[in-house]
């Protein structure tokens, strides 16, 4: 065992240094005798740290509120520790779908992807956090629920039904472009 006085002068080593191998240690603190917080200074950091917080459209589709599974999902979002910036539950209009899918327009699977995200409720929301975008992606995983490794969203919960539409019970925005768009689009408050 180690003892809490060598523990402490360890922990205040690497306080005071810093330490490469774990950017994230909190050097604003040092440690006193006992092990507690006396007195906290800015040391500077070490390390790269991703400071830019991205924001992205997460929508639950029919499929996946029909099947109610919209809690699931934004229980992973927080349980992967983004944060809710906004939430509703709306049925989506023509108007909303053409402008979402309008870079689809003309391709043989748009009518009846917006024929299918029409057909009922969705849960729209904003989330936001340190990597997001690609982070709920991963999340989510393959776009083929059938292709989607055990653990993500669609390989857990979706699968192929055999339709015309792949109904894969989430959309993610794949970049910060898309998801500024994307939000202006369901949530025109925040654009």
């Amino acid at each position: 065992a180690v003892s809490q006085r060598h523990a402490a002068r360890s922990v205040r080593s690497v306080v005071a240094t810093g330490c490469a191998r774990w950017p994230w240690w909190p050097q604003h603190r040092a440690l006193g005798r006992g092990g507690g917080p006396v007195e906290r200074r800015r040391l500077g950091r070490v390390g790269a740290v991703n400071e830019q917080i991205e924001r992205s459209l997460v929508l639950v589709k029919p499929d996946g509120y029909r099947r109610g599974l919209s809690g699931e999902v934004l229980r992973r979002i927080e349980a992967k520790g983004y944060t809710l910036v906004a939430l509703a539950v709306t049925t989506p209009t023509g108007e909303q779908l053409a402008t979402h899918y309008a870079e689809h327009e003309g391709k043989p699977f748009y009518e009846p992807l917006v024929e299918f995200m029409s057909s009922g409720p969705v849960t729209a929301a904003v989330i936001e956090g340190h990597g997001c975008i690609a982070g709920f992606r991963a999340l989510a995983g393959a776009t083929d629920p059938t292709a989607a490794l055990p653990g993500t969203i669609r390989g857990d919960l979706g699968r192929d039904w055999g339709l015309k539409v792949q109904q894969n019970i989430v959309h993610g925005s794949d970049s910060p472009e898309s998801a500024a768009r994307e939000i202006a689009i369901w949530f025109p408050e925040l654009g």
